[in-house]
């Protein structure tokens, strides 16, 4: 069954976001009021190395008041390609900038409520440039075994589920 947007107008903007209010007609004719969320698209990067291991970061969200390790991620600016937006957001944020890299996965994490899609890549390589420029954005930056990710995602260690799921799937990529 398939709701129908009839239309949508903006309720509020910045520029990371737009809350849009949506008037959406359900398969048996009833109309509701709908909220949603209009993001731009988020590149997210990570290299696994020889010893396969994962560099990750180790972070605080203060919306959740929770810690948790990430992926290197951020918003693809205007006319940006997504590949690229990644490595930048990798090296701005860990210091290390990667070597080609590869899509891993694309994923919608709330699609009840927001149009965004987090794209994720990874690298087999990478090369130290120096400290990172956003170096506020994690308490510490780590080289974590690829073995250890399924126990860490059990355990709530990776709090964010796209981050969950492209550190599982490159786990099983990388032990097939």
């Amino acid at each position: 069954m398939q709701w129908t947007k009839q239309s949508e107008h903006p309720v509020y903007e910045n520029p990371w976001f737009h809350v849009n209010l949506a008037d959406v007609e359900l398969p048996d004719g009833r109309h509701l009021d709908h909220y949603l969320i209009r993001q731009r698209p988020v590149a997210v990067a990570t290299v696994v190395n020889a010893a396969d291991e994962v560099l990750l970061l180790w972070r605080h969200r203060f919306i959740t008041d929770s810690w948790g390790w990430e992926l290197p991620a951020g918003v693809v600016e205007d006319g940006e390609d997504v590949e690229r937006a990644a490595a930048r957001e990798l090296e701005e944020e860990t210091g290390w900038r990667p070597g080609p890299l590869r899509h891993l996965l694309s994923v919608e994490p709330s699609n009840g409520l927001s149009d965004a899609r987090h794209h994720v890549y990874w690298s087999d390589r990478a090369q130290w440039t120096g400290e990172p420029v956003d170096g506020f954005e994690s308490d510490r930056r780590d080289w974590v075994p690829l073995k250890l990710v399924p126990e860490m995602v059990g355990r709530g260690e990776v709090p964010g589920a796209g981050m969950a799921a492209a550190l599982l799937l490159l786990h099983h990529q990388r032990k097939a």
